[in-house]
């Protein structure tokens, strides 16, 4: 083992928080993770995590030498970005997240195609409803719909994405058929939420004849997993607000009906966020190229199927 790999797993755990985490990100096992930090800690003199059975966390010494050796390692990265861009050969490991939807409907079936054109590249797609730190995650590039918070990040725009809110026939025929925003508000209909951490109401942005209107929306059911609320929509129990390309084909079966047409949703912004570096790694600018052509012409092939 060599110790630049000691290193970049020491960082690994530490930005991970765990041992485990660290093995499964570098493909490798606990033991050959555990190894490499003693032979670090070895080397060093000093103890760089207290560990006990049910957590691990960084020592005083673990601390110190993290600085260092985070520059270390992205020195060496931007060391081989320039030489990546001398070349224009992309290799490497990609470390990507995106949304569930997003990644399951558009992500994930783009980049077998990716790889076809990049053979020295891999790809690890992490999808999640829950926001993700790029930053201390690792990460190379996050796929996000709307506009982020965090300024210190870049972001390169694919897409506006169109959405609608819609529900099943079943409920329509038992709640009624909604064609304004008013008539959700205030309980009125059962709306399906995702729910964020932190959130304590939800307010849906509708388009109306004087300009958008935010509606408080209720309903009994909410998850953190998008996917469930369009399972939960089909399944009859209330309406939810989705991107087209989420619902296009339970839209183009009837399975899902638009409502609330007279003020639809505005739409979403799809994105591509990464962290900005002198040297861009060419792998990173290379796939997100490709992405943004292949999102873009999705998300119009769904916004022009019939609903």
């Amino acid at each position: 083992m060599s110790y630049l790999d000691n290193i970049r797993t020491f960082v690994r755990i530490y930005d991970l928080g765990s041992m485990s985490a660290a093995a499964r990100d570098q493909r490798v096992s606990p033991a050959v993770v555990s190894a490499r930090v003693a032979q670090l800690e070895a080397h060093l003199g000093v103890r760089l995590f207290q560990r006990t059975t049910r957590s691990l966390s960084a020592t005083e010494h673990g601390h110190l030498f993290y600085d260092g050796a985070s520059a270390i390692i992205a020195t060496v990265a931007a060391a081989e970005a320039a030489v990546g861009e001398a070349t224009e050969t992309p290799r490497g490991v990609l470390h990507v997240a995106a949304p569930l939807g997003l990644g399951r409907r558009l992500v994930a079936p783009a980049l077998p195609g990716f790889l076809d054109r990049h053979p020295h590249v891999e790809v690890r797609l992490r999808l999640s409803d829950r926001r993700v730190d790029l930053a201390a995650e690792g990460l190379d590039a996050i796929f996000v719909l709307d506009r982020p918070e965090d300024s210190a990040l870049r972001m390169r725009h694919i897409a506006e994405c169109p959405r609608l809110l819609c529900a099943s026939p079943a409920y329509l025929a038992r709640a009624g058929h909604p064609r304004r925003g008013e008539e959700i508000a205030e309980g009125r209909h059962a709306c399906l939420n995702l729910r964020f951490p932190g959130a304590t109401e939800f307010r849906w942005e509708l388009d109306g004849p004087d300009g958008p209107r935010r509606h408080r929306v209720t309903g009994r059911l909410e998850s953190d997993d998008g996917d469930v609320l369009t399972d939960w929509a089909l399944a009859g129990e209330g309406i939810v607000m989705k991107p087209v390309f989420e619902v296009a084909r339970h839209l183009a079966t009837g399975a899902l009906v638009p409502v609330c047409e007279e003020t639809p949703p505005q739409p979403v912004q799809l994105a591509c966020l990464y962290v900005h570096r002198r040297h861009q790694d060419p792998k990173t600018r290379i796939f997100m190229d490709f992405m943004a052509r292949h999102l873009a012409a999705a998300v119009r092939a769904d916004a022009q199927l019939p609903r």
